[in-house]
C-alpha cells in the first residue's frame, strides 16, 4: 500500500468531543443529531457520526486507520446528567467551565482514572487529556449560552478495560480503562504517534517517581531480561524508536540510561540508525567489514553477507565476543552523541547486547 493510500482517522478525543456535543445539542436545543462537525485544535473540521443510545446519551465508533492503534473500532459514549451520577469509580471530577455553565467530567466504565503523578492529568482525575478537554470546551461555547447550569458528563468506552490491557496504561497508573487522547484530533497513518506518546508517559511517570535511571529495551527478549534485573517502573519498551524515545528525556534530569537490545539492532544503532525498523534501511556490511579489519584486525574475506547472524557464525569465538563488545561501545558513543545534541542531563550510558549479555559503560 502506498503512502497516498494510507488512511487517516480521528482520535479518541475527537470522538469523545462529538458525543459530548451531541448530548449538549439534545439538552439545550432538543436537537437529535446523527452527524456533527467538530473543530480540531488546528482549526480543521471533522465530520463525526454519532448514534443516540437513549435520552441524553450518544455513542460514536472510532474509525479504522493505518496507524498502530489498539483503540480503532472502539465505541465511545457520553451520557449527560443534571445530578452527579451514582455508583462512580473512585475519582475526582474534572471541571469544565463553558461561559457561565459548569460541567463536571467523570470516567465511567472503560475509561481510566489517573493514579500516579507525572502524566498530563493529575491523580485522581479521569484519564482525559488536556487537548480533548479543550476541544470540548471550544466546541460547546456556541451551544451553551446565557446559563449558569451545573451539569455532569460521564464518558465510557465499551470493553475499554479489555482494550487497555494492550496499552501501557496500567504501568503508568491509569486504571480501569483506556485514556481519551489526542493532540491534533487526527490520527496520522504510520506516524506511530500513539506509541511515542505512550513512551513519553512512561518516562514522565518514572521521572515523577524519582527513578535514577531509565532502561530502554528494544524487543520482547530485551524487555524480559530487563524485568529480571531492574525496577519495572524504570523499564520502557521503545520499539524501534531510539531517537524519538531519547528526545522524550529532554524535560527530565535522568543521569543514567541503560540500553538493551539484540546484536543486530545494536549494530544499527552503532551505525547511526535513529529508527531500527527495516524501512529505514539495512545494516551496512561494508562498514561491518571495515570495523572488523581496522579495529579487530580480522578479515572477513570476499564472502557476501545479508544478515549479521551470518557474520557472527563465521567469526571465531574470540573475535565474535570482541565484535559484540565493539558494537556495544560504538552504540554507547552514538547515544552519547545524541544525548549531547539534545542537551540531555544524562552522563552515563550502558549498553547490554543480548543474548550474550555483554555490557559496555560510557561515562562523561
Amino acid at each position: 500500500m502506498s503512502e497516498k493510500e494510507l488512511r487517516s482517522g480521528y482520535t479518541t478525543g475527537t470522538h469523545a468531543t462529538a458525543v459530548f456535543l451531541a448530548c449538549l445539542y439534545e439538552y439545550f436545543e432538543a436537537l437529535i443529531v446523527e452527524k456533527l462537525a467538530v473543530v480540531l485544535p488546528q482549526g480543521q473540521e471533522a465530520l463525526i457520526e454519532v448514534k443516540r443510545v437513549k435520552a441524553l446519551c450518544f455513542s460514536s465508533i472510532k474509525g479504522d486507520n493505518d496507524d498502530m492503534d489498539v483503540t480503532k473500532g472502539c465505541e465511545i459514549r457520553c451520557a449527560l446528567f443534571t445530578k452527579k451520577p451514582q455508583n462512580l469509580k473512585e475519582q475526582k471530577a474534572t471541571l469544565l467551565e463553558v461561559n457561565d455553565a459548569k460541567i463536571y467530567i467523570y470516567a465511567g466504565d472503560g475509561v481510566g482514572v489517573v493514579t500516579k503523578k507525572g502524566l498530563k492529568i493529575a491523580p485522581p482525575h479521569p484519564a482525559i487529556n488536556p487537548t480533548p478537554l479543550e476541544m470540548m470546551q471550544t466546541n460547546s461555547v456556541s451551544v451553551i449560552k446565557d446559563t449558569k447550569e451545573v451539569l455532569h458528563a460521564l464518558f465510557s468506552v465499551v470493553d475499554g478495560e479489555k482494550i487497555a490491557k494492550d496499552t501501557a496504561n496500567a504501568k503508568v497508573g491509569v486504571l480501569g480503562g483506556i485514556s481519551i487522547l489526542g493532540t491534533r484530533g487526527i490520527v496520522k497513518p504510520i506516524s506511530a504517534s500513539a506509541y511515542i506518546d505512550s513512551v513519553e508517559a512512561e518516562i514522565d511517570v518514572a521521572a515523577a517517581e524519582s527513578q535514577e535511571y531509565i532502561v530502554f529495551t528494544l524487543g520482547n527478549t530485551a524487555h524480559d531480561y530487563a524485568k529480571k534485573h531492574y525496577n519495572e517502573t524504570a523499564i520502557i519498551e521503545i520499539g524501534n524508536f531510539v531517537y524519538d524515545a531519547t528526545q522524550r528525556l529532554q524535560k527530565h534530569s535522568i543521569k543514567r540510561v541503560i540500553f538493551i537490545t539484540s546484536v543486530a539492532k545494536m549494530c544499527k544503532v552503532a551505525q547511526g540508525f535513529k529508527n531500527t525498523h527495516n524501512r529505514y534501511g539495512s545494516i551496512d556490511f561494508d562498514e561491518v567489514r571495515l570495523w572488523l579489519k581496522s579495529e579487530l584486525h580480522y578479515d572477513l574475506g570476499k564472502e557476501e553477507f545479508v544478515t549479521l547472524k551470518g557474520v557472527l557464525q563465521t567469526l571465531p569465538e574470540k573475535y565474535r565476543v570482541s565484535f559484540i563488545k565493539l558494537l556495544g561501545v560504538k552504540s554507547a558513543q552514538k547515544l552519547q552523541e545524541w544525548f549531547r545534541e539534545l542537551d540531555l542531563d544524562a552522563r552515563e550510558v550502558e549498553t547490554i547486547t543480548l543474548p550474550s549479555e555483554i555490557k559496555e559503560v560510557l561515562k562523561w
